[in-house]
């Protein structure tokens, strides 16, 4: 009979084993195949209404779907995207928290700040790109200026007359015009404003001759005739404006300069959580009906993998830090 006991007992304690391996074995494949298994967290560091944050509604209710859970927008504006970036910057790895921002978080905070709540680079795991986000250089309709090479003649002239404006110091805009005016050899006065609707006023006002801002804040004002277009900044005319030169294709060959958007999460992300989400927003950024959004929008569909979105931060940064010693730029 006792042998009988220490049998049963084993047997027992045999049985009990194999249940905690088999919930083991469960949970780590639950692990493993489950993400995501609620509810994805999209963080835009800028207020509802910019353009960051319409794409992130944009692509949100999509990636979702390719997900198989919710993508649910949090804005968390401040400090020029630093209090959200920062938040997904100490977030967990897990692939719930993303953050969807600008070229500006990754390259023009920190080639102007020293010390951030986050590194662009090991911060972070790129999931991917979204867009490109052109930037252009307007005039007055007064001005006699039609083309970049006017403009660079009418400064040589009188180097002490023209200004320009932007959408806020050390912003995107800022940096571009300084490029542009690096490689023409000419100098401008710079005017900061408090965001696009001011600068764009005082433009069409003649309070100023000049100013760079996004294609999409520029739209309406172009079409309307009440500014003229001069060149816009990036590798490529912009999809919604054909007849726009390039600064490139104005004589200065090789030259881009426009912002660009990406997703990323926080560095240390699970392989698979990983390759969920680089297909997921790969399929979404595929779809007709989101890329025609986005040209709409006055963007311009630039998917491409988080490999790639890595190499732009390492290949921009230090030339953002160059033009910003150069020309001087401050943070606020």
């Amino acid at each position: 009979m006792k042998c009988l006991k220490l049998d049963r007992r084993s047997s027992l304690v045999l049985f009990a084993a194999t249940l905690a391996a088999g919930a083991g074995g469960m949970a780590q494949h639950a692990r493993a195949e489950g993400f995501p298994a609620k509810p994805v967290q999209l963080i835009v560091p800028f207020p509802p209404g910019g353009a960051v944050d319409i794409v992130g509604r944009l692509i949100s209710k999509k990636l979702g779907d390719r997900l198989g859970q919710p993508v649910v927008i949090e804005n968390k504006a401040g400090a020029g995207t630093v209090v959200g970036a920062g938040y997904v910057a100490n977030a967990t790895a897990d692939g719930y928290t993303l953050l969807i921002s600008s070229g500006s978080t990754f390259t023009v905070n920190p080639a102007l700040q020293a010390k951030l709540p986050y590194d662009p680079v090991k911060s972070y795991e790129p999931i991917g790109m979204v867009a490109r986000v052109p930037l252009i250089l307007l005039a007055n309709r007064e001005v006699p200026v039609s083309n970049l090479k006017q403009l660079i003649t009418a400064v040589q002239r009188t180097p002490d007359r023209y200004s320009y404006g932007s959408f806020g110091n050390g912003t995107t805009g800022h940096f571009a015009a300084e490029l542009t005016w690096s490689a023409a050899g000419i100098k401008l006065m710079h005017v900061p404003y408090r965001g696009s609707s001011p600068a764009m006023a005082d433009l069409m006002g003649g309070q100023i001759p000049f100013t760079i801002d996004t294609v999409a804040a520029a739209l309406p004002q172009l079409k309307a005739g009440k500014i003229k277009a001069i060149a816009v900044t990036g590798a490529t005319r912009a999809t919604q404006l054909p007849d726009v030169p390039t600064v490139a294709e104005s004589g200065f060959a090789g030259f881009a300069a426009d912002s660009w958007l990406a997703v990323v999460a926080p560095r240390g992300l699970p392989a698979d959580a990983k390759a969920k989400l680089h297909n997921a927003l790969a399929e979404t950024l595929a779809d007709a009906d989101i890329r025609s959004k986005l040209v709409a929008s006055g963007l311009e569909p630039a998917y491409a993998p988080g490999d790639a979105v890595l190499a732009q931060i390492e290949d921009e940064l230090p030339r953002m830090r160059a033009i910003a010693q150069r020309a001087q730029i401050r943070p606020d």
